[in-house]
């Protein structure tokens, strides 16, 4: 189920399937073949980085993200907001809301407030939904997330702790869930493992394919 989702550390993935390569916010990334599409959730440098995207991207290649993350990205990009569906060959992309409720740069100001209007993505990949949570909090239009495979970030600080991840997966209720967000900075394989434990549905801890993030278990 998952032996065509590679995880490169951080939020960043490469799915290959529907004979296309996607990328999922791409940054410090391995080398590794050229993009058909690359999808950006939003326009923090973690999840934007043009200098990672001049690397994977091809003539042909389509790239879909919000406008904030477009206009530091040369053209030609589409520009996408919450509630959209697109097709890219074989390939549907929709894209659904990602916030914070509860994590706080400063009194009241949250790392990722809701009018910024960021994205998560449901890419429908060889008949299977696979749902790349972005930088969110568990928030209410959860409940209407409907997938096979669930990515979520659990590391907290910006984005969901893994106590919060696994209620999420609980009301999402994939067939898989698989964590991300963690061992580049902010979070650990501990916040992986503590998501697996309190998980009511499968989970698989991906190996990393990034020699920048840390694979190693703790002690």
């Amino acid at each position: 189920m998952f032996h065509d989702i590679h995880w490169l550390g951080h939020d960043s993935f490469r799915i290959e399937g529907s004979g296309m390569v996607i990328y999922i916010d791409p940054w410090q990334i391995p080398e590794g073949p050229p993009a058909d599409l690359i999808l950006i959730t939003h326009d923090h440098h973690d999840h934007c980085s043009p200098e990672d995207v001049a690397r994977i991207r091809t003539p042909h290649t389509v790239i879909m993200t919000v406008a904030a993350a477009a206009a530091k990205l040369p053209d030609p990009v589409r520009v996408v907001q919450v509630g959209e569906r697109r097709e890219v060959g074989d390939v549907l992309i929709e894209t659904v809301p990602a916030y914070n409720l509860n994590k706080f740069r400063s009194p009241g100001l949250v790392f990722h407030p809701q009018q910024a209007g960021n994205v998560g993505f449901i890419v429908t990949v060889d008949d299977r939904r696979i749902y790349h949570a972005g930088d969110s909090d568990l928030i209410p239009e959860m409940a209407g997330i409907i997938c096979d495979i669930a990515l979520l970030p659990v590391s907290g600080t910006y984005v969901m702790t893994a106590a919060e991840a696994a209620e999420a997966a609980s009301l999402i209720r994939p067939k898989l869930a698989i964590p991300m967000h963690y061992g580049r900075g902010t979070g650990s394989v501990a916040d992986a493992q503590h998501f697996e434990a309190g998980c009511s549905v499968p989970v698989k801890i991906l190996p990393c394919e990034d020699p920048l993030t840390t694979n190693e278990m703790p002690g």
